[in-house]
């Protein structure tokens, strides 16, 4: 069982050419195979915005992810901040 102590909170803000490429879905797939928990939605200006948690070794998996996305996005920023832990139940993709 992993401690709550053990989980990190990351909010990821993804920009380039991120929506209308399958983006979240692809983020929604990856988190759940890491078993990473949190959302991924679009925002107004163009970019992805991602909040997850999960261990440092699921982490060292996920950023690199989001840093390249599926095949037709071009990330040409990936932003990550550390936040506090909420405990998240799954990871959703929000509209």
């Amino acid at each position: 069982m992993i401690s709550i102590s053990m989980i990190r909170h990351y909010n990821i803000r993804v920009s380039g050419k991120v929506q209308d490429v399958w983006f979240r879905k692809f983020t929604q797939l990856k988190a759940q195979e890491l078993n990473v928990k949190g959302f991924v939605r679009n925002e107004d200006d163009g970019s992805v915005y991602i909040e997850a948690e999960g261990t440092d070794d699921a982490f060292k998996l996920f950023i690199p992810f989001c840093n390249q996305g599926p095949e037709s996005a071009k990330v040409e920023h990936l932003s990550i901040e550390e936040g506090v832990v909420v405990a998240f139940r799954e990871f959703i993709i929000q509209h």
